[in-house]
């Protein structure tokens, strides 16, 4: 992969529910199918602290902090992640985003403070004109020491994802990668005051409590998006 930007990937919770593969299977555009675990699949609801994101060669970048929705999804021979949004603070971020990589990136108002001992107050209020609002309120943080985890285990499959999957508003379809060290990771607590993202994209909040991961972070490179064929 030929690298486009270059970033550091900080204090990651990966919250994840599952589902029924007919919850989200409807919602994937054409050319894409969702990625299963034992008959779930999953919605996910990452936040973390994004820095120094440059272009290749630049001496300094962008820093904010970034909270997704996702899920995980098959097409051309491999997997990947869709994404349903992207909340980001801060606008120029927002805007090479949605350009360069036809992301749903969203401008919104957040804020990530360290409380100590490990935890992490997040919070998201999107503030993207014409976008349904959403809000995020937080404190996470892990419960035992970050380690590898295997390949094999479900710990991977919700976090080890290296392509990512978009679609034009003309329906076309686009992969990107990314690279970096597989993640370091942890069991971690989760206490949520508000959350409206599921409902902000249309979707029932999930049953059950979430599985909750935390990584300190890696360094992350991000290719150029590719064209899918879905013929």
């Amino acid at each position: 992969m030929r690298s486009l930007l270059s970033m550091r990937w900080d204090d990651l919770c990966f919250a994840h529910w599952p589902v029924a593969p007919g919850v989200v299977e409807p919602t994937l555009p054409e050319g894409l199918t969702v990625d299963t675990r034992d008959g779930d699949a999953y919605l996910g609801i990452v936040g973390f602290r994004m820095a120094s994101i440059r272009p290749r060669g630049a001496p300094v970048g962008l820093s904010f902090p970034e909270l997704n929705l996702r899920t995980y999804v098959r097409a051309d021979g491999g997997t990947g992640v869709y994404f349903y949004n992207l909340d980001a603070d801060d606008p120029l971020g927002v805007a090479i985003a949605r350009g360069l990589f036809k992301l749903p990136y969203y401008r919104a108002e957040m804020s990530v403070r360290d409380r100590g001992m490990g935890r992490i107050d997040f919070r998201s209020r999107r503030t993207h004109r014409g976008a349904p609002p959403a809000r995020f309120d937080a404190t996470y943080g892990p419960t035992e020491e970050p380690t590898v985890v295997d390949s094999d285990s479900l710990e991977a499959f919700l976090t080890e994802r290296y392509r990512f999957y978009t679609a034009s508003e003309g329906g076309r379809l686009y992969r990107g990668d990314i690279e970096h060290d597989p993640w370091k990771v942890s069991a971690a607590t989760l206490d949520v005051r508000e959350n409206t993202l599921f409902a902000a994209n249309g979707f029932d909040r999930p049953a059950g409590n979430p599985i909750v991961h935390y990584s300190p972070g890696s360094d992350v490179t991000a290719g150029r998006i590719r064209r899918v064929d879905t013929a």
